[in-house]
């Protein structure tokens, strides 16, 4: 009989961490591809990351995913060996070990992309306002300017890290520069056809400070966060005259969809195990 300790060992990194479905999706993933894995949730102190990781590397770890608080930090750490995604995002969501050397990516922006067109929300000729500039956000900005959006603004509560995002994309993407623009949550305004919340207020009981009057008719919000109810940035979005709502459950499939290839060189099936997940999150 197989043991853990001969597995191929993953996990996800984070703080918090328990709430995290990582396991149940990567565990699903591998019974479909028929790929033996033992993958955990690993909580890291704050000011222990780094040390979290070459740990759990140095022990024989294959691969990692990460999540909130610790995106830039794994970027930092991968910086040496980063995949030109996560090179833009300046955000790492997945690092694995490869010729002795710590490599990153980030997938959420494909992740992200393929749940808004799983929603028949294409970013293509849509005008999308971004709220956060954390590592959540950092993920998102090129791929949706990539994908077509006439309009991008990132609109932050601390606007200097909005605008030092800005800046960093239109660095390294300097076409770009007549479709992104970055502020003040608080001042944000206009009509938008997406609106996305990559801040993590809805981890908590409130929404985002966001004006009213933001939404275009037909227009979605997209809530990162997931959840068994609507959060409180849905709550909130259908009460400012959002015609949809979703949370980021797809997103968090896909990403993690994604994540698995690179480390399998396969690509899983998601529909099955999206809506096998969904059901969990009602039980």
């Amino acid at each position: 009989m197989t043991t853990t300790t001969s597995l191929m060992r993953f996990g996800v990194v984070g703080n918090p961490i328990a709430h995290s479905r990582s396991p149940f999706i990567h565990e699903a993933f591998a019974s479909q591809t028929g790929i033996s894995l033992c993958y955990d949730r690993i909580l890291a102190p704050l000011d222990g990351f780094a040390h979290t990781c070459k740990d759990f590397f140095a022990h024989g770890g294959t691969g990692l995913n990460i999540t909130v608080p610790f995106k830039e930090q794994a970027f930092v750490l991968a910086q040496a060996h980063l995949t030109p995604r996560a090179r833009l995002a300046g955000a790492v969501n997945t690092l694995w070990m490869a010729n002795g050397h710590l490599h990153g990516c980030n997938t959420d922006g494909e992740g992200l992309l393929k749940d808004l067109e799983r929603l028949d929300y294409s970013p293509a000729g849509k005008r999308v306002l971004l709220l956060g500039a954390g590592g959540a956000a950092r993920g998102a900005v090129f791929p949706l300017l990539a994908a077509g959006c006439t309009r991008l603004h990132i609109a932050n509560r601390n606007p200097e890290r909005a605008q030092q995002l800005q800046a960093h994309i239109l660095g390294h993407m300097p076409e770009f520069t007549g479709r992104l623009s970055a502020g003040a949550l608080q001042q944000a305004s206009g009509v938008w056809d997406i609106i996305i919340n990559a801040t993590s207020s809805s981890l908590g009981s409130t929404p985002p400070d966001l004006p009213g009057g933001l939404y275009a008719s037909g227009a979605l919000a997209y809530d990162m966060v997931y959840a068994s109810q609507d959060t409180p940035f849905m709550l909130q979005a259908r009460e400012q005259g959002a015609a949809q709502v979703a949370d980021g459950l797809g997103m968090l499939v896909g990403q993690a969809a994604a994540s698995y290839e690179i480390w399998h060189g396969t690509r899983p099936e998601i529909s099955a195990v999206l809506k096998a997940l969904r059901l969990a999150l009602y039980t």
